[in-house]
């Protein structure tokens, strides 16, 4: 069987919250939009938009038309779609394309990128299925494979998501879970009977996630030829899968056009591409055609984040606990309401990026999160969208005081 490369990419954007002050609550509903905040969600998107999802899709296009065996999969999330759909539909447009052609599979998850798993299984498998019918809608197709937020995965999402029917599932490749073994074999998740374990092989994929730009690494520049030859590298011994994970976000925002990304990306492909003991395959396409090499046990949770690679990166201080916690103490109050206007503003909260700005790790992973931040400070994170929480209770105890003046 020909050696394999399974590239996913996640496509996403938060609702960010505004600088919602104190005195905001009980008078202004209204949490993301603002044209004063200078990184307004409309801005952020467009300008997303015009650096990498108009020209990578543009590329992943034209790759389509050149190389007949070229595959990819996504997992675009709902507050994405949202965004896309009000301020550039042509995006959408041009992932139905790509949808379209049959070679490009998009991949399950939580529809508002929460960490819903960990707080409420309820609203998790809401949230799941609420995706599941906006891909369906949009791209007239149901997810067979299945992500969770952040690469987030332990044993107990496997065996939720084997219940579920999911023929596939994604994680970090994390030597302390994968010990003596490869990330680039395909694995059964551990008291599980039907799905597969992908695993993201980190060293490679963040190769170009974050190091491709960076004239300090010793193996600057990269090249195609390069780059192949890793991936041949990866797959001796027999190996059948390299799995390239990352952000779509990848190529053109976290790295550059002027970078030469897109040329790199269009050469890489195009080079494996035309070798005859080489191809692409989507993640279900995968599943499908591979056997298990292994079991895998991961009672920790694991995540693509960080040096850690756990759940640090946004339960790692108080003030994110105490966010997280006031949120879902709301769950039963918001949804009891009926008032759908408030449940959206609600989930949207439960947004995982909201919880990462409130991260106060240093050095270099306390680097990363401040270049996403549109903070000045993780505190001033932290005190907005409580404010943003504390007038999402007012909400609710309004409608408790109008239901219960009726009742």
């Amino acid at each position: 069987m020909s050696k394999g490369i399974v590239l996913y990419l996640h496509v996403h954007q938060p609702w960010r919250v505004k600088p919602y002050s104190v005195f905001n609550i009980a008078g202004d509903h209204q949490y993301f939009n603002s044209n004063e905040f200078e990184t307004d969600n409309r801005a952020i998107f467009e300008k997303v938009a015009e650096k990498s999802y108009r020209p990578m899709n543009a590329l992943l296009e034209r790759l389509m038309a050149e190389q007949s065996d070229f595959k990819v999969s996504f997992s675009i999330t709902g507050t994405f779609l949202e965004q896309a759909e009000a301020w550039a539909p042509d995006v959408i447009e041009s992932f139905r394309r790509l949808v379209a052609t049959g070679r490009a599979e998009i991949v399950g998850e939580t529809y508002q990128h929460s960490l819903a798993f960990f707080f409420s299984r309820r609203e998790f498998e809401r949230q799941v299925q609420q995706h599941a019918d906006k891909v369906e809608e949009l791209f007239g197709v149901r997810p067979t494979a299945f992500r969770n937020t952040e690469l987030a995965y332990n044993d107990d999402l496997a065996a939720w998501a084997d219940q579920a029917g999911y023929k596939a599932i994604l994680a970090e490749g994390w030597g302390p879970v994968l010990g003596w073994r490869s990330p680039n074999y395909m694995y059964r998740p551990i008291r599980t009977n039907n799905i597969k374990l992908l695993l993201k092989n980190y060293q490679l994929s963040d190769d170009l996630a974050f190091r491709f730009s960076n004239r300090e690494w010793k193996e600057w520049p990269l090249t195609a030829d390069k780059y192949n030859e890793w991936l041949d590298a990866a797959l001796s011994g027999g190996a059948p899968l390299v799995n390239l994970f990352m952000d779509y976000e990848t190529f053109g925002e976290h790295q550059w056009e002027d970078s030469g990304i897109f040329d790199f990306f269009h050469e890489f492909i195009s080079r494996w591409s035309a070798r005859l003991d080489t191809t692409f395959y989507t993640v279900t396409e995968a599943a499908d055609n591979h056997e298990v090499m292994d079991e895998i046990s991961s009672p920790q949770t694991i995540t693509w984040a960080d040096t850690e690679r756990d759940l640090t990166a946004w339960l790692g201080n108080a003030m994110q606990h105490e966010a997280m916690r006031y949120l879902y103490e709301l769950e039963d109050s918001v949804l009891h309401s009926g008032d759908q206007s408030l449940i959206e503003d609600w989930r949207k909260l439960q947004t995982s990026d909201h919880a990462y700005y409130m991260c106060t790790k240093w050095f270099r992973d306390g680097d990363v999160h401040a270049y996403f931040s549109p903070y000045d400070s993780p505190y001033d994170a932290f005190l907005y969208y409580m404010n943003a929480i504390r007038d999402v209770r007012f909400r609710v105890m309004a409608d408790q005081r109008i239901g219960g003046t009726h009742g």
